[in-house]
């Protein structure tokens, strides 16, 4: 029988559960099952239960999140989900909100920072967990490791069918948007952090336009000194060109072309970013509202 572990999720995560509706979130209310409540985050709290190694994120009114783990690490049967209160899974792309109110968004880590597994959501799968990367049958790791925490926004979907005139016509690589968080902390696998955009990186990836949205965690020592794309270049100098840099050239060592990237190669400002998440935000709520073609991927 696999393996079944709780694991922590962050002390800053708000692990708040709504229907399938974009942007409808505040920092005061939001959406669940179709009833307002009220989500007071400061009264928000990080309960540890010793006897079962679990974490549970309490909010009045909200339900609990439990973030599980299922198999062993590097196996093709590992998988991280998200549960419910009563223990029902949920998805961390479809359920988890994108937007938390003040310019702060939801960011769920798929990959700690200085590790190499390439894990992501299984957009294919039922609730789409979190799992590592497979290609002919094997685990994928990175040929170096990543140094920065990396993963999705949830309730965003970058629309292959969509033709961006902005970046070279490149359609959308059929994924949630990724984030880059630049934070001090190595954050774990299914962790949730409120993190707020800085800049923006238009990846083209084999003809595909992979955003590359550059965050900071809201509880980083430095995230109240960093609003812009400006304040990035100033506080964590050379982190931009380390970040273009490192996603351009990941696939050099299994003989793949670099990857290049539009907008003149150079990190857009913190408004194109947000500009960029309302969009792919809009094309999620057509993709589960079912205006869309899902394809292959999960909608549960």
């Amino acid at each position: 029988m696999a393996a079944t572990r709780a694991i922590a999720i962050a002390s800053n995560s708000t692990c708040s559960l709504i229907s399938k509706k974009p942007l409808t979130i505040n920092q005061k209310h939001f959406v669940a099952g179709g009833h307002h409540h009220a989500l007071f985050l400061k009264n928000l709290k990080l309960s540890h239960s010793s006897s079962r190694s679990s974490y549970t994120c309490r909010a009045i009114y909200n339900p609990d999140l439990i973030v599980k783990e299922e198999g062993q690490p590097e196996t093709l049967d590992y998988r991280v989900f998200f549960l419910d209160k009563s223990g029902k899974k949920v998805s961390p792309w479809h359920d988890i909100p994108l937007q938390l109110g003040d310019g702060t968004f939801n960011f769920i880590v798929e990959i700690p920072k200085e590790s190499s597994a390439k894990m992501e959501v299984a957009t294919d799968e039922a609730f789409t967990p979190i799992k590592q990367d497979t290609k002919k049958g094997k685990l994928r790791f990175y040929p170096y490791n990543i140094n920065w925490n990396y993963g999705l926004l949830p309730q965003t979907w970058e629309d292959p069918s969509f033709a961006n005139s902005e970046v070279e016509g490149a359609f959308g690589d059929n994924d949630p948007v990724d984030i880059v968080e630049i934070g001090d902390s190595r954050r774990k696998i299914g962790e949730v952090l409120r993190v707020k955009p800085l800049a923006a990186l238009a990846m083209i990836d084999e003809g595909e336009l992979d955003w590359k949205i550059v965050a900071i965690s809201l509880d980083d020592p430095r995230a109240s000194l960093v609003n812009d794309v400006n304040d990035v270049e100033k506080h964590f100098p050379g982190t931009l060109t380390a970040i273009r840099d490192w996603f351009r050239d990941y696939k050099i060592p299994d003989g793949k072309p670099a990857n290049r990237f539009g907008l003149g190669n150079q990190a857009a400002n913190k408004d194109y970013a947000l500009k960029v998440i309302t969009e792919t935000n809009e094309s999620w709520s057509k993709l589960v509202k079912r205006s869309i073609p899902s394809g292959e991927l999960s909608l549960v």
